[in-house]
């Protein structure tokens, strides 16, 4: 839900371009570089959620740095291809927990079976 809320659409540009601490000019220019995607209204006027301030405000940290604009979208790049496996390690645990608890579980009833086939055995044999 909280990944929902960072990237709900809530800025026009003049604000986002303020809290980015950019010209709205900076903005246009790096959604034609393909460095951040506003959502648009069906005016067509550019919209940008949290997620794309946070994102405009590394890009200025990483050019502020020397970093020149290539290697700023190889960066991006590489963070989003990281998230996206530490998502994929995050659903194969919990995949392996449910896994082990089902294990556990089914280990759980053959011992159950166990004991109840060897006290009717007793039982049969005292019968």
């Amino acid at each position: 839900m909280a990944d929902q809320d960072r990237n709900r659409p809530l800025y026009m540009i003049g604000v986002a371009a303020q809290l980015a601490g950019m010209h709205p000019q900076t903005l246009r220019s790096y959604e034609q570089k393909g460095l951040v995607t506003p959502q648009r209204t069906s005016g067509n006027t550019r919209m940008y959620s949290q997620a794309d301030i946070e994102r405009l405000e590394l890009i200025n940290e990483l050019t502020d740095e020397g970093i020149n604009l290539a290697g700023v979208i190889r960066i991006l790049d590489l963070q989003g291809r990281l998230n996206e496996r530490d998502q994929e390690i995050d659903d194969l645990h919990r995949r392996v927990r449910r896994l082990a608890d089902r294990v556990h579980e089914l280990e759980t009833r053959a011992s159950v079976a166990n004991l109840v086939a060897t006290s009717t055995s007793l039982a049969i044999r005292k019968i």
